[in-house]
């Protein structure tokens, strides 16, 4: 991941963090910092094309701010600049994802990240 991509993931964890919507990252890229490292950390369950968010999509109805707890439904987010390009694994994790009914979303500002949450509310 980009820095620049890495600046939009951290805007849109901040603002669903504000809205008290619980997600957290997917650090696919950690793995990348030696073979060995790798290894480790693909046998302990990475996986190469992982969207960078899971968010728990609050279930209606609901009210703000949302409890701690809430009842909720998985999907996944991935983050790209304006001319970022997913990868071939990251193409198929998400065919995958939406051939399993999991929602999957490729955002690329805040802006995006506010309409995908105002579709949830």
């Amino acid at each position: 991941m980009n820095n620049e991509e890495l600046v939009i993931q951290h805007k849109c964890v901040e603002y669903l963090r504000h809205l008290g919507i619980f997600c957290h990252s997917v650090p696919n890229e950690a793995g990348g910092r030696s073979k060995v490292m790798q290894a480790q950390l693909v046998s302990a369950g990475l996986v190469s094309g992982v969207a960078d968010l899971v968010v728990w999509w609050p279930l209606k109805p609901f009210s703000f701010p949302l409890e701690r707890f809430y009842p909720a439904y998985l999907g996944y987010v991935e983050c790209k600049t304006e001319i970022g390009k997913q990868t071939q694994h990251q193409k198929t994790f998400q065919k995958m994802c939406i051939q399993s009914g999991i929602e999957y979303a490729v955002i690329r500002s805040l802006e995006d990240m506010k309409e995908l949450v105002d579709m949830h509310l």
